[in-house]
């Protein structure tokens, strides 16, 4: 058995990687959600970006246009307060534009305070874990029958280290992260062999973010590396290459 590391993190995709595909990208107004947004659209992807700001997803989408890449659509909504009604009204606008849907990156998170579990506030718990797992349970549900019609579908979570094994005052944020880990492998189980969808799970590692920022303000945040940097295994995830992996959670980092 070889002993050498996967390189997914230096995955050089070809230019037009993701042309005709349909993607949406949840958090598409910021940080990563951002970067991953332009990238596939750079890819040949038309890009559906979902968030709650409008003025940044309009920002994201006029640099999209201003590029000259297929154009992008914008759909708003709160992952805090949305119900699955709202994800099958969602899935029913984009039922009505869209032939398909090839690939979902569940790239939305909420950090919240960093505290201990006894100084837990109860309502802000509540409201990550909404954010962190049942948004991305609710919504890949709805979007399931349009993922279905696509010849080559995947659907991407983000994960953490802290969603791997468990720190001090990392509270729901990182309990919501090992549920992720947990959801993912379940829908990729269902799925494997009875769809052409696969399912995965990204741990960005330290990038600078707002998030991070927020999460470690004393920590220079040149000192990480741009989201823009970390998209090699974003892409790769989405393209064809890896359409034998499933199930799997991998890292943007080396590690």
């Amino acid at each position: 058995m070889s002993s050498e590391k996967p390189t997914y993190h230096l995955y050089q995709a070809p230019e037009q990687l993701l042309a005709g595909k349909n993607i949406l990208v949840t958090g598409a107004g910021d940080g990563i959600g951002r970067a991953a947004a332009i990238t596939y659209a750079a890819h040949g992807a038309t890009v559906i970006l979902l968030g709650k700001t409008v003025a940044k997803l309009e920002a994201v989408y006029d640099e999209i246009e201003a590029a000259g890449y297929p154009q992008a659509a914008i759909y708003p909504i709160h992952f805090s307060g949305a119900s699955m009604q709202d994800y099958h009204t969602l899935a029913e606008t984009l039922a009505e534009n869209f032939s398909c849907i090839d690939g979902l990156l569940h790239n939305a998170s909420m950090i919240g305070e960093r505290k201990s579990i006894e100084q837990s506030n109860h309502s802000q718990w509540q409201e990550i874990i909404q954010v962190n797992v049942n948004a991305p349970f609710m919504l890949s549900k709805a979007l399931l029958p349009l993922l279905r019609q696509s010849s080559s579908a995947s659907i991407i979570f983000t994960s953490s280290g802290v969603g791997r094994k468990g720190r001090a005052y990392w509270g729901a944020y990182a309990v919501s992260k090992f549920a992720t880990e947990g959801l993912m492998q379940v829908l990729a189980d269902e799925l494997e062999n009875t769809s052409a969808i696969r399912v995965n799970a990204i741990n960005p590692g330290a990038t600078n973010t707002a998030m991070r920022r927020s999460a470690y303000p004393a920590e220079a945040p040149d000192s990480n590396p741009s989201p823009d940097a970390i998209m090699p295994l974003y892409l790769y995830l989405m393209g064809r290459d890896s359409e034998a992996i499933n199930g799997q959670s991998l890292d943007a980092q080396a590690v």
